[in-house]
């Protein structure tokens, strides 16, 4: 027998009942997104080209490190958080590979060359071993290859930042193959275990 007012209720259990499927859906897809970011439908069309200027005063391009995968990053050492932290969890997955770290060079672009000079840079980078190649250039040069890898930045103003601006700027890590094309991106919360764990993967569809 039909309690009193069961009639009325059962339309907004199933109401219910079929938000809570929707909500599920939707998590599962925006989570299936993070498991499987370097989806190539996903990724951008990207050519990461780029003539820069490295700490000993080379000529660095996108060829200089053919047939290793190049592991990506755009910033600057005057960084309060960002910047420090994501190079960090890449010096911490590259610990992790182990000697499979030499299949791997990963690059800092710098975004503020006002203020990292060649020896700037060369200095900052140390903080996170020996492996991270940092880069430089004319303001041209960069904006270049920021423009080649998709990436914004820009400067603003905050009195408590030295010579009085900080820089807004993409926190993407972006992962080229040993061809030079994108073939992962990593976003700023992602781990070192997480990272390290799909550049091993990388790095046995090229053995």
């Amino acid at each position: 027998m039909k309690r009193k007012g069961e009639r009325k209720f059962m339309p907004v259990v199933a109401a219910m009942c079929l938000l809570g499927v929707a909500v599920a859906v939707i998590w599962w897809e925006e989570t299936s997104q993070l498991r499987d970011s370097t989806s190539r439908a996903r990724l951008p069309a990207i050519s990461g080209a780029f003539t820069l200027i490295g700490t000993d005063s080379a000529t660095v391009t996108e060829n200089t490190y053919r047939g290793k995968i190049q592991v990506v990053y755009f910033g600057y050492t005057y960084c309060p958080d960002a910047c420090p932290t994501t190079l960090n969890t890449i010096a911490s997955a590259l610990a992790e590979l182990g000697p499979l770290a030499d299949r791997i060079q990963p690059l800092f672009i710098t975004i503020d060359p006002q203020r990292d000079t060649r020896e700037v840079l060369a200095q900052y980078v140390k903080s996170f071993g020996s492996r991270v190649v940092g880069l430089t250039g004319t303001p041209e040069q960069i904006a270049a290859a920021a423009k080649a890898y998709g990436v914004y930045y820009a400067q603003y103003k905050t009195a408590s930042a030295p010579d009085g601006y900080l820089m807004d700027h993409t926190s993407v890590v972006f992962v080229m193959n040993e061809d030079g094309r994108l073939v992962a991106t990593f976003a700023p919360e992602a781990s070192a275990a997480q990272m390290a764990a799909r550049l091993r993967t990388l790095i046995a569809k090229t053995s």
